[in-house]
């Protein structure tokens, strides 16, 4: 069957964490890399299991193909998560090893701590996407010995300082990064070289680093509450909290602390920190990890919290990839905010600014509301006046049409 472009897989995958009633349909369109993504994120973990479940019993377990034997331990996490847990282990050690990532995955349904010691096992294991998996699953897991072991390191790169600034006694976080990585940090699933670690650190220029690359990893997996207990403050007070290094280098130590509480808040799906994160001001290098946290939020809140991510980074490179994690219908509030966000593109006449605008015109195309349409269709106006034949005036008129396509199928469908 036809499979969906790989830039799409993402937000699709996305969409059925949320809708039970796409997985199917979603396992079937994203191929072999939908499930290569998933076993790297678990949060897609379903598209393991999502695949057709033939039902009966042990003689699918031990006669069925992968797709139908994951189906069958799926559908056993779900019911008795220790006898999926001992079904697995009795075959583990003769199973393949991408069979054993596919069938670890199948964990995150009904993850607890009677699965800690399995998953502690899994991170000796020879496979390394096994070991990536169970390192994953550990640090979503409240109270294990893992989330213990990263607290002490976070713990030991991050301390509270008391200073006085301008007659004000403060409370600084004061970074040190690990000094050096060894067998105890590779077995916990932290690398030596961190994807990202020799990427361009965005607004503050330069590589990341390996020891700052170290540090998000560490913090990433580390649970938030060591945090809130260590400063005595709830999440939003402890975002707003002045960062520095011993090199005194605020705007890098607090880039590095903050991507690395993004991705933990991410990770342990905690709205109260995601919550923070998006609305305290902090200092990212990667506004796209931001954007990945509004799944995290309630959904009364996330239209309003997106709109205010897009007005943070609007005339930024990185506002396409932002854009591109919040899935649409954009209405109200983030409609607002994208349309000014179209406005303002426009009116810069750069080539940079003109590329950013056909990357949002794009995305405007499927996911803005079509009663935005005659809004659209002025500022097309104005830019074609201004300048005929120019790029925003093109594609802006694009966008228009596509909107009112979109109208008038909706009036069919719904008359």
């Amino acid at each position: 069957g036809r499979r969906v472009p790989a830039r799409l897989l993402p937000d699709l995958l996305e969409k059925g964490r949320g809708d039970r009633m796409l997985r199917p349909a979603i396992a079937r369109a994203a191929g072999h890399r939908g499930v290569w993504l998933a076993l790297r994120n678990t949060d897609w973990a379903y598209l393991i299991g999502s695949g057709d479940d033939p039902g009966g019993g042990d003689e699918v377990w031990e006669t069925g193909t992968r797709p139908q034997r994951v189906a069958f331990l799926t559908r056993l996490r779900g019911t008795d998560p220790a006898a999926a847990r001992g079904t697995l282990g009795a075959v583990w050690a003769k199973e393949a090893a991408p069979d054993r990532a596919a069938f670890l995955a199948t964990f995150a349904r009904a993850l607890s701590m009677d699965d800690e010691e399995f998953l502690e096992a899994a991170l000796e294991d020879r496979g390394k996407d096994v070991r990536q998996l169970a390192s994953d699953l550990l640090s979503r897991l409240p109270g294990s010995s893992y989330g213990r072991r990263m607290a002490s390191r976070a713990r030991a790169c991050l301390r509270a300082e008391t200073r006085t600034v301008r007659e004000r006694r403060q409370t600084w976080i004061v970074v040190e990064p690990p000094a050096a990585h060894d067998e105890d940090l590779a077995r916990d699933g932290v690398p030596f070289h961190p994807s990202g670690s020799f990427a361009p650190g965005g607004a503050g220029g330069g590589p990341v680093g390996t020891r700052a690359a170290w540090l998000r990893e560490i913090l990433a997996r580390t649970p938030l509450s060591t945090w809130t207990d260590l400063f005595g403050l709830p999440p939003m007070e402890v975002v707003c909290l002045p960062v520095t290094d011993a090199a005194g280098d605020s705007g890098r130590a607090a880039r590095d602390v903050h991507i690395g509480w993004a991705r933990a808040a991410l990770r342990q799906r905690d709205p109260a920190w995601a919550r923070a994160l998006l609305k305290g001001g902090v200092v990212v290098d990667e506004p796209d990890a931001l954007a990945d946290l509004l799944t995290v939020l309630p959904d009364t809140e996330r239209e309003g919290a997106a709109a205010g991510l897009v007005r943070w980074v609007a005339g930024g490179p990185e506002l396409p990839r932002v854009l591109e994690r919040v899935p649409g219908p954009w209405t109200g509030e983030l409609a607002d905010a994208v349309v000014a966000t179209l406005a303002n593109a426009a009116d810069r006449q750069t080539h940079r600014h003109e590329h950013t605008l056909t990357q949002l015109c794009r995305l405007a195309d499927q996911r803005l509301s079509p009663a935005f349409a005659p809004r659209v269709h002025g500022l097309a106006e104005r830019h074609l006046a201004a300048a005929p034949g120019g790029v925003a005036g093109a594609v802006l008129t694009d966008l228009t049409e596509t909107l009112r396509f979109r109208a008038e199928m909706l009036k069919e469908l719904h008359p």
